[in-house]
């Protein structure tokens, strides 16, 4: 080495112990524990991202999307990022500066797609109903014969609320305006009955981390050949280059044209937990998962607590309890991670502090954990009340 090269700096060099994460019964908003298969997966050697067998796996994972989908699709991939990359992905290719978005803002994911659309010129316009309700077919139609939009957004599975938003008979009312329907399948893919094709959803993305148990950091988008007419039809550039779906659908499609270094065990993870929805079948696991919430709600119900969302509203995967107001709800939570070593989180938004959110989601949509945290908590408040 030369004479003349500048002394090293160890200031940062940390001597850390081994990895050695707790093992934790995620049963909040996200992320849901993975699939063992799934972390077996990701562990697997890894190969190119243009190698012949990765491009088969590709095609898998493309066909597994839309069987869980249930969309005949051809723009259907995964985008090497986590939910809100997909999120983001959607709206950066579907708005052009000027566009009229309307967004049905009921929820925190409702303001990050009107913050999103936002930032890509579009003119925001919001149909705003209270953290917990949903919105109406007349109440829709009202916002878009009002506002006239290129596109309305909504959220199919609020994570931050529990509240699931009917979406039968949206895009009739979408193609008689002549607007596009994207629709946010964050925490209702995999877990929540869902029909892109027979409910005429134009564009729509979610997360691998929810009803799919795989980890986050892969996040998949759908567009329909109206939601591909309108790309391929901007008069700009798509604002994203990492996002941009002409330049990324070119190495998902016959092309195989590179344009970013896939996150090939990602690929592998998210290509298992497609297999784990396919081996279960749709209609098995969206019954696994409302067995399984309506156990938990009955359970919710004897220990004296609410929920937040009208029963048939409710999501089957993600449950909004209402804190009761002579507790601490911190405090509840922080004894279930310390004492039961399961996350359980509190309300965003508006309702920070007036909720919990408990999450049953794909692989950890079971009766055990069920059980496991009505005692916890039941345990959680006594303690609580004892003090």
């Amino acid at each position: 080495m030369s004479d003349t090269q500048p002394k090293i700096n160890d200031t940062h060099r940390l001597q850390t112990e081994p990895l050695d994460p707790p093992p934790r019964l995620l049963l909040g908003p996200g992320p849901s524990n993975a699939h063992p298969r799934v972390l077996q997966a990701m562990a697997m050697p890894l190969i190119g991202h243009l190698d012949p067998r990765f491009i088969h796996l590709m095609n898998e994972i493309q066909e597994l999307l839309r069987y869980v989908w249930q969309t005949q699709n051809a723009l259907t991939i995964p985008i090497s990022g986590t939910g809100s990359a997909a999120m983001e992905a959607t709206l950066a290719n579907l708005v052009e500066p000027g566009d009229v978005v309307l967004v049905g803002v009921n929820g925190y994911f409702g303001e990050r797609l009107v913050d999103m659309a936002g930032r890509y010129g579009a003119q925001v316009r919001r149909l705003e109903k209270p953290w917990g309700e949903v919105f109406t077919l007349d109440e829709l139609r009202q916002g878009i014969e009002a506002h006239r939009p290129a596109i309305l957004a909504l959220v199919h599975a609020e994570t931050s609320t529990g509240a699931r938003q009917p979406l039968e008979g949206v895009a009739e009312l979408c193609r008689e305006n002549d607007c596009l329907l994207l629709v946010d399948t964050v925490t209702s893919l995999g877990g929540v009955p869902l029909f892109i094709d027979a409910w005429g959803i134009d564009a729509a993305y979610s997360g691998s981390q929810k009803c799919l148990s795989c980890p986050p950091g892969i996040a998949p988008l759908t567009f329909n050949e109206r939601a591909g007419e309108k790309l391929h039809h901007r008069k700009s550039k798509v604002a994203n280059w990492y996002l941009d779906l002409t330049l990324v659908s070119q190495y998902w499609g016959s092309e195989r044209t590179y344009h970013h270094t896939a996150p090939i065990a990602m690929n592998y993870a998210f290509r298992e937990a497609l297999r784990l929805v396919a081996e279960e079948g749709l209609e098995a696991r969206w019954q696994r998962h409302r067995e399984n919430a309506e156990l938990l709600w009955q359970g919710l119900e004897e220990l004296g607590l609410q929920c937040h969302v009208k029963k048939e509203f409710r999501l089957a995967s993600l449950t909004t309890v209402r804190i009761p107001e002579n507790v601490d709800g911190k405090k509840v939570t922080q004894f279930l991670l310390s004492e039961f070593n399961i996350e359980m989180a509190g309300g965003l938004g508006q309702l920070a502090g007036k909720v919990w959110r408990i999450g049953l989601m794909g692989y950890n949509s079971r009766k055990e954990n069920v059980a496991l945290l009505l005692h916890a908590l039941k345990e959680a408040l006594h303690h609580l009340q004892a003090q």
